[in-house]
């Protein structure tokens, strides 16, 4: 009985063409507002998104003293929701393509 093995080939790198498009993750982004407790957001941030106190809070002072925090990631839709949410509770919040500089 004769058998052939085929031995295993290199492959080179896929070309990929810039003008396929490629499913990047989106970002909610909670921004800093004059209204709303710092107790109040990171009460939104472990009801809503499910953080620990202490990662709800370490996100709720980026927001107080950088401006903004990213909150969650994920697919558009996701983050269109997330968004929603925010809105639901009162805070100002977008949605963006995650990228360099977000």
């Amino acid at each position: 009985m004769l058998v052939t093995v085929t031995a295993p080939t290199e492959l080179e790198s896929p070309v990929v063409d810039p003008d396929v498009w490629v499913d990047h993750p989106w970002i909610t982004v909670v921004w800093n507002d004059p209204i709303n407790l710092m107790s109040y957001v990171t009460y939104v941030f472990t009801s809503y998104f499910g953080y620990s106190k202490e990662q709800a809070e370490t996100l709720m002072i980026q927001v107080h003293e950088e401006g903004r925090a990213v909150v969650s990631n994920g697919s558009r839709e996701e983050m269109e929701r997330d968004v929603a949410a925010m809105h639901s509770y009162g805070l100002w919040a977008t949605l963006a393509k995650d990228g360099p500089g977000t």
